[in-house]
């Protein structure tokens, strides 16, 4: 028997409920804030991705899924969504747009990860994008969307960490510093701090080993080697937060895992997650459309896992609205009843109410035993007598009650009764 992949799940009719959830309050806040939604493939040339994470990473070095095609050309299925952004953003010219041009997204990912709770090799991102803006208000506008999002969601019980880790000018001068901070301790640190050390040296302050970490809580502050753009840039990101009574802790080891960041970085931290307490993070990337060939562009976003915010809901037992259930069930005996049952099904859900009708060849006790089991409020009957006389029997599944109602009528007695 197949089953879906490792690291793959079905989200099936019972779960949906939670998807529509987290999907509706994601386009709310985005028409609040006007950002507007854009859907790129879900596969790329491999260079997009090559070309702006650099290699040490995880992303670079274990996780993309590369795939060529019948004429050679090298694609990757997307680990993330701001490459793909702002890839459209240069080929449609949408620099021409007043800037910044606010993009909102919703769009599976792929990392071969090794699969536990809260990480898939398949997990789908809502991400904001505001591309062509230098102003520290819009990373405090990035930041608060982030933190109204969750509020929106009812999942208060989290923390919102920031840091700046500096530009291309002031960045090497703190590089250099952590590196020699690191050196006397190579012997102790994991096989990939070992790597990241040459590759990636940033990513020592992210790992989650523990001997490691003790390397990391002493290592020097990105902020003391910060230049004078990015220090007035940080202070006024943390000014525009306060203003906006926006709770915030600076993280000194926080610098997320892309390459492409700069200054401002931040992240959604659950208190209740253990391990896996990222719920969404972001950060400025002033460099990237640059690096894909297009004129500079400082833009800033965040993202956040769809499943594991699905995980959290569930966890702590946030009630969401159900999906809507069909209104009318509408069940027949005989074959020419059948017949009617399907015209007066179909002239219902003209008139816009939802219908789901018998098929097969159940008894109407039988069938009645379904329309209990969906949920629906009204049952319709229609039996020979009823195809004769031009009639139906109407039974609220509620009250148990049922009356003898003209066919014609049908939707004026249903009219202004509520689904569940």
């Amino acid at each position: 028997m197949y089953k879906a992949p490792r690291g793959t799940s079905d989200i099936l009719p019972h779960e949906q409920g939670y998807w529509r959830y987290v999907e509706e309050k994601a386009a709310l806040l985005c028409q609040l804030y006007g950002y507007q939604r854009i859907t790129a493939p879900v596969f790329e040339d491999l260079g997009l991705f090559t070309r702006i994470v650099a290699e040490g990473t995880d992303i670079v070095d274990k996780e993309m899924y590369v795939i060529r095609d019948r004429s050679g050309q090298k694609l990757a299925l997307s680990p993330e969504g701001t490459a793909p952004v702002c890839r459209a953003y240069l080929e449609h010219g949408l620099y021409n747009l007043p800037q910044p041009v606010r993009l909102y997204y919703i769009a599976p990912a792929f990392r071969y990860e090794r699969p536990q709770a809260g990480r898939y090799r398949q997990h789908h991102q809502f991400g904001v994008e505001a591309l062509g803006d230098a102003d520290p208000a819009l990373d405090a506008e990035v930041i608060e969307m982030a933190n109204q999002f969750f509020l929106s969601l009812g999942l208060p019980g989290f923390s919102m960490q920031i840091n700046s880790i500096g530009c291309r000018a002031c960045r090497p001068k703190y590089i250099e510093a952590l590196k020699q901070h690191y050196s006397p301790y190579m012997a102790h640190l994991c096989p990939d701090c070992k790597v990241r050390f040459t590759k990636n040296p940033l990513r020592l302050l992210d790992c989650k080993n523990p001997s490691c970490q003790k390397v990391a809580e002493t290592a020097p502050k990105s902020i003391h080697y910060l230049c004078n753009e990015c220090r007035t840039h940080f202070e006024s990101v943390q000014e525009y937060l306060t203003a906006l009574e926006l709770p915030f802790q600076v993280s000194h080891r926080l610098v997320r895992g892309l390459d492409y960041y700069t200054r401002t970085v931040f992240e959604i931290q659950s208190q209740e997650e253990g391990a896996q307490s990222a719920l969404g993070g972001g950060g400025r990337y002033d460099d990237l459309i640059e690096q894909l060939g297009g004129k500079p562009t400082p833009s800033v976003g965040f993202a956040a896992g769809i499943e594991r915010i699905i995980s959290s809901l569930r966890a702590r037992k946030v009630d969401v609205p159900a999906l809507p259930k069909s209104h009318v069930f509408i069940a027949y005996v005989g074959e020419e009843a059948k017949l009617e049952a399907m015209k007066l099904a179909s002239r219902l859900r003209r008139g816009q109410i939802a219908v789901m009708e018998a098929t097969g060849s159940k008894s109407l006790k039988g069938q009645m035993r379904q329309a209990n089991a969906l949920g629906t409020s009204y049952t319709i009957i229609v039996g020979k007598a009823e195809v004769q006389s031009k009639t139906v029997i109407l039974r609220d599944m509620k009250s148990g009650e049922q009356k003898s109602i003209p066919s014609a009528e049908v939707e004026t007695a249903l009219k202004g009764t509520e689904s569940p």
